[in-house]
């Protein structure tokens, strides 16, 4: 029996993938495949906080911003759940983080094309039929099975990673731990103990809201650290926000990598700082925990930055010191909660491929501003990229309201046509030198 050639195969189902999928489902002339090895969709799960929202509209779901009249939009999933009236009369653009994770889930169960349960472990090439071809070789988490599958592209869109500093993973246990294992490990822990949090993201600061007022009731002392300026808010102005836009993208592509580098590393606050309501939420909450002068025992310390954590009994001892004075710190806690961001992967399953993959100065790979690797393989297809293109394409790399952008930009090569449009401009300002009009006498 011949196999099927898929046109192409996706590897992890995250928003971006699962996004692509949706997009791709109305296409009858373009074979997909997603593979994923969670046996089903879950979006940051154990970061699903009570109360917490997107930090983008909710017109960034997984289709709209590339095609408002598909049925696994957002809107249509309301509509499906009776919900329509409900979210009119909240009045808000941030939907929770919670329905934003069923809407996903939602999405994910109407897609044929979708295969969870099934995880990649080889990706290699093959000549097919007169073309090299992928194939992509994965395992049934159920049964152990081993299939192959062949693909003229290949759509990695596996994400990111916890990141913890080298320093830290030798304390990584049961109560040292990523925030991303936040809401897995918080029953099982003494939160009414001492905890610190270590940095100023969104993240931590929803953690450490989130230990404040489980401790206001039961007791117990909080430190929050960062070694960043301060606890700033995350850019959220309306031209601000034009950062994450096609005409950003555009620009910041050309640019060269150095510069690149350079740009990125003094942009932090455009996509790593905390969104303005949590900053409100945490201030309103200490004010409220200090009338009467009472001590909540709250200590945040901004511009610190610790070094070492080890044992100590049965706590740990955090040593540190203050950036600016250089004064050395030193404290104890019994939980130490990491909120110390997240990196790029680089796949194990691309392992036999490694030597045909270029590589940049720093081991980042090298991506076209088609969002395809640039490789050394002999194919005709192409390996994509999703969300791992910070250092080529600039901040709007992980934003969610640029997912159903990248999934038009790779499903037009793709089907070798424009199945969505791809409009030229988006924003009010110019970020290069505007080109002047050419006056011909």
């Amino acid at each position: 029996m011949k196999q099927q050639v898929y046109d192409v195969i996706g590897i992890g189902v995250g928003p971006f993938n699962l996004g692509m999928a949706a997009l791709l489902d109305p296409l009858e002339d373009v074979s997909a495949l997603f593979l994923e090895k969670e046996e089903e969709f879950n979006w940051h799960p154990d970061m699903l906080i009570e109360g917490t929202t997107l930090q983008v509209p909710f017109f960034a779901d997984l289709v709209s911003m590339a095609d408002v009249r598909s049925e696994h939009s957002f809107l249509h999933y309301l509509q499906q759940h009776q919900r329509l009236y409900h979210f009119y009369f909240l009045e808000k653009f941030h939907i929770p983080r919670k329905e934003y994770n069923h809407y996903c889930r939602w999405v994910s169960n109407r897609l044929d094309s979708c295969r969870f349960g099934s995880e990649v472990t080889k990706v290699t090439t093959a000549p097919i039929e007169g073309d090299i071809l992928y194939q992509v070789t994965a395992v049934d988490q159920a049964t152990g099975r081993e299939s192959t599958y062949t693909a003229k592209h290949i759509v990695m869109g596996i994400g990111t990673e916890p990141r913890v500093p080298e320093a830290f993973q030798e304390a990584l246990g049961e109560t040292v731990f990523h925030t991303s294992e936040y809401l897995a490990r918080k029953s099982a822990i003494n939160l009414e103990q001492s905890v610190a949090v270590i940095g100023s993201g969104q993240s931590a600061a929803e953690v450490m809201l989130d230990v404040a007022k489980h401790q206001e009731d039961k007791g117990g002392s909080l430190q929050w650290y960062t070694r960043s300026q301060g606890f700033f808010p995350m850019e959220y102005s309306k031209l601000g926000l034009e950062y994450f836009s096609p005409d950003y993208i555009d620009f910041f592509y050309e640019l060269p990598q150095w510069k690149k580098d350079q740009l990125l590393n003094n942009q932090g606050l455009l996509y790593k700082g905390i969104s303005t309501e949590t900053i409100a939420e945490i201030y309103d909450h200490m004010y409220e925990r200090t009338v009467g002068n009472v001590d909540p025992a709250i200590h945040l310390q901004a511009m610190t930055e610790v070094t070492e954590i080890k044992r100590q009994g049965n706590s740990w001892r955090l040593n540190g010191f203050q950036k600016i004075s250089e004064d050395p710190i030193a404290f104890d806690a019994d939980v130490v909660i990491l909120g110390t961001g997240y990196q790029a992967r680089v796949p194990r399953f691309f392992e036999e491929m490694e030597e045909s993959i270029i590589w940049d100065d720093h081991g980042r790979f090298v991506i076209n501003k088609g969002y395809d690797l640039e490789t050394r393989l002999q194919t005709s297809g192409n390996i994509f990229i999703q969300n791992g293109e910070l250092h080529t394409h600039g901040v709007g790399a992980p934003d969610l309201g640029l997912g159903a952008y990248r999934n038009a930009v790779i499903i037009n090569q793709i089907a070798h046509r424009e199945v969505y449009p791809i409009q030229e401009q988006h924003v009010f300002q110019t970020f290069g030198t505007k080109k002047q009009p050419v006056t011909l006498y």
